[in-house]
């Protein structure tokens, strides 16, 4: 625990203030209609939508999990979720676009303008509910731990204190301003999380025990956690921090932020933009933001703690009152965070309040943007007026929050929600690239996929609870293993039942497409979607190598970036 001065407490109750100021600031327009409360007035800008994308992905279990990653794996550990990078350059250059052309408010209407006939109508109700309300209060879930971690360490309260007190300012400012509330203070969080990350990093890595970066990199207990690429002669290590990503996990999983050919809270953001550009835009910016600038101050700090705190037991001891169901390798970063000084600790832990409450209330106004358009306004009440849909948004937050709060006890790390989510959504990311070129896939595809996909993770979560002996199969082989059972089990129920009727098919084509060939220019997107991953990459690897003194290394990515930029910018016009 931390003893916050005034400076340190000032700074908290300003955020706070200023939060809640632009919650009743925006509250009486986004009070106007459901589009406004949910979409902004599609009239937002790409780089604020953009910069809402990665503050919603800087949650407050984000700096956790990379640690854990980092302790456990070294930096190499990180592949898990550096692959999902090829997921979000395939948004950006072939769906992006398509999106917005749709002129839908979710993107669960998709279902509808795609599909035909009652199954479409219940796949759009049931995704609502699977997605917006259980999906949605798993991954709230998962962040709500991650922050009551995070207070039970810096500030000694208890969950239930840390988990009441956050749930009710976030409750408050996400119901009243709607989305535009959300982007509006996500650009704020941002870049105070930003600032406290990289301050903290500076400012850990020249502590006393640790003695600089120097000092930090030649430690007995770093030197073997470096490397950037796996250790290709451990087979184990390559096969699950690397091949599965690349081979199998990017095109394959449905996971929150990465979805393949782009959903949820990123779909929203792009059919919130003014056009078809700032909606692009924005995504590519996102995930050149997620995965180059930011990683490196948390896996500096995931590094610094093997120092201060070489082994699980020595956090453990260092944090006696710490609750038992909450012990592992994710809190080590905020134990790391106990060490900054007055001040510092105050911006800091103002970072991750603000880390938590983004990317809670993106979750909880998209989750309720499902219940009220996909559920509540087409099919309880077809004729509710857009005041009624606001009110019962507002009351969905509320009750999205109550449960997630609730179900954050049941669990025990981010690593584990992030295992949890990945494994749910095996097997269905290929169907979610092909429904917008092979006419042939249905309703009953779709629910097919989700209907396999969830049995084999719910069979393997119980199976990791019970730890039954005779089904202990690796977590590698149980993400392959629903991959392969799920892709073909809604492949084959694909080819078993009837596409769409062709007039749906004809209108969806002709809104999203126009007269122009669906393929047209997919050369260039190709290209482009090559050009984006390695020139990601490239400054994401450039900064480390920067980081550990390897300069040339360092420089010659940058120019291989560079490149990589010009000949986007070059051929642009024929992506967009």
């Amino acid at each position: 625990m931390v003893n916050l001065s005034g400076l340190d407490i000032g700074i908290i109750i300003a955020f706070f203030v200023i939060t809640l100021c632009i919650g009743i600031w925006v509250s009486r327009q986004a009070g106007k209609s459901s589009t406004e409360f949910f979409l902004s007035g599609r009239n937002m800008p790409w780089w604020l939508l953009g910069v809402s994308m990665v503050a919603t992905t800087f949650a407050a279990d984000t700096p956790g999990l990379v640690t854990e990653l980092v302790r456990k794996n070294g930096v190499s550990g990180n592949w898990v979720w550096w692959a999902m990078l090829l997921t979000g350059m395939l948004t950006v250059f072939f769906y992006a676009k398509l999106w917005r052309k749709s002129g839908i408010s979710t993107d669960l209407e998709f279902y509808e303008l795609r599909y035909s006939g009652k199954s479409a109508s219940f796949l759009r109700g049931f995704r609502a509910i699977y997605l917006g309300v259980i999906f949605n209060i798993i991954t709230m879930a998962g962040v709500c731990l991650a922050g009551a971690k995070i207070a039970n360490i810096l500030l000694g309260i208890s969950q239930q204190e840390a988990l009441l007190y956050s749930s009710i300012i976030v409750v408050v400012y996400s119901s009243l301003g709607g989305l535009k509330g959300v982007l509006i203070t996500d650009f704020i969080q941002f870049i105070i999380a930003m600032v406290g990350s990289i301050w903290a990093t500076i400012y850990i890595v020249n502590l006393p025990e640790i003695g600089g970066m120097s000092a930090l990199l030649s430690h007995e207990l770093v030197k073997g956690k470096l490397d950037i690429l796996p250790d290709f002669s451990n087979s184990e290590a390559l096969i699950t921090l690397f091949i599965i990503p690349f081979a199998v996990q990017w095109w394959s999983t449905w996971y929150p932020g990465a979805e393949p050919g782009g959903g949820g809270y990123i779909a929203q953001r792009m059919l919130a933009a003014k056009d078809e550009k700032n909606a692009t835009w924005a995504t590519l910016f996102f995930n050149f933001a997620h995965y180059a600038l930011r990683p490196w101050p948390w896996i500096i700090v995931g590094l610094a703690s093997l120092v201060i705190f070489p082994s699980l037991d020595s956090i453990n001891t260092a944090f006696p009152n710490l609750n038992a169901d909450m012990q592992g390798h994710d809190v080590a970063y905020a134990a790391m965070m106990t060490y900054l000084p007055a001040g510092l600790i105050g911006i800091v832990l103002t970072s991750l309040i603000a880390a938590f409450m983004s990317t809670i209330s993106t979750q909880l106004n998209w989750g309720s943007s499902y219940i009220v358009n996909d559920f509540y306004g087409r099919f309880i009440n077809e004729n509710a007026s857009e005041k009624q849909k606001v009110a019962v948004g507002r009351i969905s937050t509320v009750l999205l929050m109550v449960c997630a709060a609730l179900f954050s006890f049941y669990i025990k790390s981010a690593k584990d929600v992030f295992d949890l989510l990945l494994q749910i959504g095996a097997g269905t990311g290929l169907l979610f690239i092909l429904r917008w070129f092979w006419k042939r896939i249905n309703p009953y595809s779709e629910i097919a996929a989700m209907g396999i996909s969830f049995i084999i993770a719910v069979i393997f979560f119980v199976n990791g609870k019970l730890d039954m002996p005779w089904f202990n199969i690796p977590g590698y082989l149980q993400l392959v293993y629903g991959v392969l059972i799920t892709t073909a089990g809604w492949i084959i129920v694909t080819l078993l039942t009837k596409e769409s009727n062709a007039e749906t098919l004809q209108k969806f084509e002709n809104l999203v497409y126009g007269s122009e060939s669906k393929f047209k220019n997919i050369g260039h997107k190709v290209l482009a979607f090559f050009l984006g991953t390695i020139g990601t990459y490239s400054v994401l690897f450039a900064t480390g190598y920067f980081i550990y003194g390897k300069t040339i290394l360092a420089m010659g990515l940058t120019i291989l970036a560079i490149i990589c930029c010009g000949l986007l910018v070059k051929n642009w016009k024929k992506i967009i």
